[in-house]
């Protein structure tokens, strides 16, 4: 597969370079309003742009299955890690706040985050793209690169946020439901890897096929060990304990008063 529409993958680039422009804006709007945002959050933040454009650029842009395995399963961790629609709300006036929160509880918004929308648009566009004459399609037009690109990243942000995001969504499925939604994506990720490995598209070599099974693996584990992480957090006995515990005063700066909208909460 030849990779000449990878020099079209400046949209994106740019795209990326934006969110990252505006994060750091958000950041400050909300410090300027007396409010507190975890550097942690920026750090991934910053960690899964940074992922995004390294994928897109130099010599991962033209080993295909590297490139995958950053923009659309690396990547999308950490930008979802860095909670953007939460810092947003958190920068907005609360005005602005309640209007992006309408928007995102929106029917097609809801579809489109759900776990099981959002594993088929990820599972299933890694089949179309590498059992079709898509992949080898894609290496020949530029536009048709950019495309199946941008989808890599989103279809990889939208699954990896709907099974462990940590934005407010209040209509989230429960957490056995989106267990099972994993462990069906796992499998059907496992079993492309496998299948691209004993008959690999023309001019992939057997070597990315094991590279997408193991390093795919690899990813995986860090999604599971959030997941449950999360799950032992929400579930732990001693939470509200420590809760209503008093703590001893910091100085680190309050969190803003501002709540999020009712419908979130």
């Amino acid at each position: 597969m030849s990779h000449g529409g990878a020099a079209w993958s400046w949209p994106l680039m740019v795209a990326l370079s934006a969110a990252a422009a505006a994060y750091a804006v958000a950041v400050v709007a909300v410090r300027r309003r007396g409010g507190w945002w975890p550097v942690w959050r920026a750090v991934c933040w910053y960690a899964g742009t940074t992922t995004a454009l390294a994928a897109l650029i130099g010599p991962v842009a033209e080993a295909h299955m590297t490139g995958h395995l950053l923009l659309g399963m690396a990547a999308p961790v950490l930008l979802v890690l860095g909670a953007p629609v939460t810092l947003l709300l958190r920068a907005l006036p609360v005005g602005p706040a309640r209007a992006v929160s309408h928007v995102l509880d929106r029917r097609p918004v809801r579809f489109l985050t759900h776990p099981l929308t959002a594993a088929v648009l990820d599972a299933g566009g890694l089949w179309v793209l590498y059992t079709t004459g898509l992949h080898q399609a894609a290496g020949e037009h530029a536009f048709l690169y950019l495309v199946v690109q941008c989808h890599i990243l989103a279809a990889g942000y939208l699954f990896t946020a709907a099974v462990i995001g940590v934005d407010p969504d209040p209509r989230r499925p429960g957490r056995g439901f989106r267990a099972a939604v994993l462990i069906a994506f796992l499998a059907a990720h496992g079993i492309l890897a496998k299948h691209l490995y004993a008959h690999p598209p023309a001019g992939m070599p057997g070597s990315a096929a094991q590279l997408m099974y193991y390093g795919g693996d690899l990813i995986h584990l860090v999604v599971i060990v959030v997941f449950c992480g999360q799950w032992y957090a929400a579930t732990d006995p001693d939470r509200r304990t420590r809760a209503l515990t008093p703590r001893v005063r910091t100085t680190r700066p309050a969190r803003p008063p501002w709540r999020l909208p009712a419908e979130f909460r």
